[in-house]
């Protein structure tokens, strides 16, 4: 029997994602709001990006779910102990990924090591050569086998993933036809990409059995295996950070716009002081605080996991607590605004209160910034998260990330030959979750702030 491992961040992302999906089910959005999302939706990009996303998301919840394997037992006891190994259920999608590491690098769909060692040939004659590794490409006979096997299974793997994308692409479309059909969503961009999805990731799992697809790095961990779990770490801190930074810069700034006077005056010298200390000096010396405080309190952390992620989620609230004056400016600004038009004087003069207000006319009025700051934000984290990896002020160093990864690399490509999978590997998959999380944000710009693409075709 396993035992579950249950992690605050665990919980926060599967409250975060049952939230959005109950405020999109069960809280029916005004007419105008269903119209700027069908833009969003209907166009390709929108709704290519927003699988991509979705994906990430997807693979971070797998990736959530831990669990402690049992430990073998022993005739002298039957008290079950348990492995201080925490894994979750990515991990055994990935099993034959897992647990396969050589002593030091190697290259991409290698099956000798990237760096020579001393051999004893089978005389006892010690000699340099490059050794065979322990687990990638193990199963081959011969070396000149390798280019033919890794053939064979590529078509193998693809031919299986086209039978499971037709399947589930042919569910989709039935179901689009039995109960949604003239939906406005494209349809062909989407099934496609999803096709490449899935045909995509079971290659992986097929290959990765045998193979290090992406080579392996210095202590000898498969490098496509870490960038995989790294997901997790970027969609997190992307999203907690930024909805950390949300209520603050929604009451601080329709509060200094909407009273003025003496309560604008205290919220701008708090959020021009706050922007005055540099945000990397501000975020070190806190994350150096909580380095102390977990150094105390080593009686609180029995799992080096706990610890880890204790120390993620105060990075995360670091991140939205240093970052929320860009928001609160705008919001000042808008609310400045919306306040004098004359609806909201009219609510004034019959009596509503400023909460009523505030709830009612201001804050649905400025949300379209909020959404838009929050999308942008999110790619802003996640860059940001490198950046502090890499002067040594980020996520614990047992915790997969971009950010580690990019840091354990950085000495990688002065070596002569360079060692540049690593480096690449998180590069590409940081890559592809910014640049689909700022398509993504371009198209929710464009449909909720129409007027801004009117100015901007009349600038052109």
């Amino acid at each position: 029997m396993i035992k579950p491992i249950v992690l605050w961040s665990d919980i926060l992302i599967f409250l975060l994602v049952l939230t959005l999906v109950g405020l999109f089910t069960y809280l029916k959005p005004s007419s105008e709001t269903q119209a700027n999302w069908r833009k969003v939706f209907e166009s390709r990009l929108g709704c290519c990006t927003f699988m991509i996303l979705c994906l990430y998301i997807f693979i971070a919840l797998l990736d959530s779910l831990h669990f402690q394997k049992p430990l073998p037992s022993t005739m002298e006891s039957s008290q079950v102990f348990y492995s201080n190994e925490v894994l979750s259920i990515l991990d055994l999608i990935h099993v034959g990924m897992l647990d396969k590491e050589e002593k030091t690098y190697s290259a991409p769909f290698a099956i000798y090591s990237y760096s020579k060692e001393n051999i004893f040939s089978d005389s006892g004659q010690l000699y340099r050569d490059f050794p065979r590794l322990i687990h990638g490409g193990s199963h081959l006979r011969d070396d000149s086998e390798r280019m033919k096997d890794i053939f064979s299974k590529t078509l193998f793997a693809l031919f299986k993933g086209i039978i499971v994308s037709s399947v589930l692409i042919g569910s989709i479309l039935l179901i689009r036809r039995t109960y949604f059909y003239g939906t406005f969503l494209p349809v062909n961009s989407a099934c496609l990409l999803l096709g490449i999805i899935v045909t995509g990731w079971i290659w992986v799992v097929e290959l990765g059995a045998y193979y290090h697809i992406l080579g392996t790095n210095k202590v000898g961990a498969d490098v496509l295996y870490q960038a995989i779990k790294s997901i997790r770490t970027g969609i997190l801190l992307g999203t907690l950070a930024a909805l950390f930074a949300v209520p603050f810069a929604i009451v601080f700034g329709i509060s200094a716009g909407y009273f003025k006077g003496k309560v604008d005056d205290a919220i701008q010298y708090l959020y021009t002081t706050l922007s005055s200390i540099p945000d990397i000096l501000l975020i070190a010396a806190a994350v150096l605080v909580i380095d102390v405080y977990i150094e105390n309190h080593t009686d609180k952390f029995d799992l080096l996991i706990y610890r880890a992620d204790f120390k993620f989620l105060a990075l995360c609230a670091i991140f939205g607590l240093t970052s929320w004056t860009g928001l609160c400016r705008l919001l000042r600004a808008e609310t400045l605004k919306v306040s004098q038009l004359d609806y909201v004087n009219a609510a004034r003069a019959f009596g509503v209160s400023h909460t009523g207000v505030i709830t009612r006319h201001i804050l649905p009025n400025v949300m379209h910034l909020v959404i838009i700051s929050t999308v942008l934000n999110f790619s802003g984290f996640v860059l940001a998260e490198s950046v502090l990896a890499y002067i040594g002020v980020g996520v614990d160093a047992s915790m997969n990330s971009w950010g580690n990864m990019i840091n354990s690399a950085r000495q990688e490509l002065s070596r002569d030959p360079a060692i540049w999978w690593s480096i690449l590997s998180a590069f590409v998959f940081m890559f592809i979750l910014v640049l689909s999380a700022n398509l993504f944000s371009d198209k929710v710009r464009d449909a909720f702030d129409p007027r801004g693409l009117r100015r901007m075709r009349l600038d052109l």
